[in-house]
């Protein structure tokens, strides 16, 4: 490997499509493994929007990552709940539902639990 790399998210080695067109996640593979970014658009919710896709009844990724522009609510699974907005960093276990606050796209940087975000179940 390179010492040094660079990639761009304008041009990721992967990108999923959230359903109806609500957004997208653009994934980069790194040495210390994929770092993702995803736009999730107004009304965007993961109960509606990859729910499908993952086939469980919340989402069960581990996320640590960095909200780069808009707003979003994560609800967990037991009722606890916070929101992050720009220059906010975030860390959310498994089992909680999500979704986009406002009219902005919220815009999040995660380098913990994209890798299989958002990929359908069988794949």
């Amino acid at each position: 490997m390179a010492g040094i790399v660079r990639k761009s998210f304008d041009a990721a080695d992967e990108t999923r499509p959230f359903e109806d067109g609500k957004g997208r996640l653009d994934l980069l593979t790194t040495g210390g493994g994929p770092v993702g970014r995803a736009v999730f658009e107004p009304g965007w919710q993961w109960s509606k929007h990859v729910k499908p896709i993952a086939g469980t009844d919340s989402c069960m990724a581990s996320h640590v990552g960095y909200v780069v522009s808009g707003r979003m609510k994560v609800v967990m699974d037991g009722g606890e709940s916070a929101e992050y907005g720009a220059g906010d960093l975030m860390e959310v276990t498994p089992g909680h539902d999500a979704w986009v606050l406002g009219d902005e796209p919220c815009v999040a940087i995660d380098w913990s639990g994209f890798g299989d975000y958002a990929k359908p179940s069988g794949g």
